[in-house]
């Protein structure tokens, strides 16, 4: 059988090659492409003779697996998977594992670093500071007694939420599946949205996700409530995001996800909103998340090879 990992994976190439080998042992010939390339030439030449392939968040779709008879596993290493034409997988029979877990400390931990930001005003100060400015106007709140909210309540939502009370916040939280989590206030929606100072948002894309965060739920947010987007784009209107921060109508607003994956259109609403800070898909990619996730893909491979698949979406 022949394995065909299609792009590099944020470690070195070496080490990666290494650890993806030693899992499929003499059971898998490894390919290995060192390059990312997106075009749907380049993924059917790349991947029309594999029996499994291993990619992250790059579209890989119908157009590319037609073209692919022998392809019987996909290992996406990432936690979401809605890049991958699922549809088309289950008719074929082809299976799907994900790496979920390996991000979850990296994700939260930007969250914070967006929080406060956006509270204690840093990269304006530093802005300041260098032009002879002072603190004048940029004191800012501290998060002890704040209310945070946290839409979704699974992995990255609940260790989102445990630094919160690290920090002496209030902890709010709203998921389809109530839980029984101790300083967790689990309510509604729009409850959460009216009466939180920061939200944060961790639910996966799917048809019941997208466009869940309109311009309806933006207006329940309090004039000085931050919301923070490390989930996915377009579970947002991105628009009505950014003109609730022109209009002052909320305090301010960090996002790491868009429409699209980086780079992103200058003419963006969001790259032009006030007091809005904006990272290009950066939150799964810490350096320890990256050999992680190499760990999961391995034993991902190694029980797909044992007749056992773990991971499956």
């Amino acid at each position: 059988m022949k394995l065909v990992v299609l792009e590099p994976l944020g470690i070195p190439d070496e080490v990666l090659t290494e650890k993806v080998e030693t899992a499929v042992g003499n059971q898998m010939e490894v390919i290995y492409y060192n390059t990312r390339r997106e075009d749907i030439e380049t993924l059917i030449e790349r991947s029309k003779d594999a029996d499994a392939v291993v990619l992250s968040n790059f579209k890989y779709s119908r157009e590319v697996m037609e073209h692919c008879p022998k392809l019987k596993y996909i290992c996406v290493a990432f936690t979401g998977y809605d890049h991958v034409d699922m549809e088309y997988c289950r008719q074929k029979g082809i299976q799907v594992s994900n790496c979920a877990g390996y991000s979850t400390s990296a994700v939260a931990d930007l969250v914070f670093g967006f929080v406060i930001n956006l509270y204690r005003n840093i990269i304006t100060c530093n802005d300041f500071v260098r032009k002879g400015g002072t603190k004048a106007g940029l004191i800012g709140p501290e998060l002890e007694g704040r209310k945070f909210g946290i839409i979704g309540a699974g992995a990255i939502g609940l260790r989102t939420a445990a630094i919160a009370k690290a920090f002496g916040c209030e902890v709010y939280a709203y998921s389809r599946t109530r839980k029984e989590i101790p300083g967790v206030n689990f309510t509604d929606l729009d409850t959460l949205l009216s009466e939180c100072d920061i939200i944060s948002l961790h639910v996966p894309q799917n048809q019941q996700t997208i466009g869940m965060i309109n311009a309806d739920k933006i207006a329940l947010m309090k004039k000085d409530a931050v919301f923070i987007n490390t989930a996915r784009g377009p579970i947002v209107d991105s628009q009505a995001l950014a003109d609730a921060l022109n209009e002052n109508r909320i305090a301010g607003a960090a996002v790491d996800v868009f429409e699209t994956e980086p780079p992103i259109a200058e003419d963006h609403p969001l790259l032009r909103a006030k007091n809005c800070i904006a990272t290009p898909h950066i939150a799964f990619a810490s350096t320890q998340a990256m050999y992680k996730r190499a760990d999961i893909i391995c034993g991902n491979l190694k029980a797909y090879l044992a007749g056992a698949p773990i991971n499956l979406v």
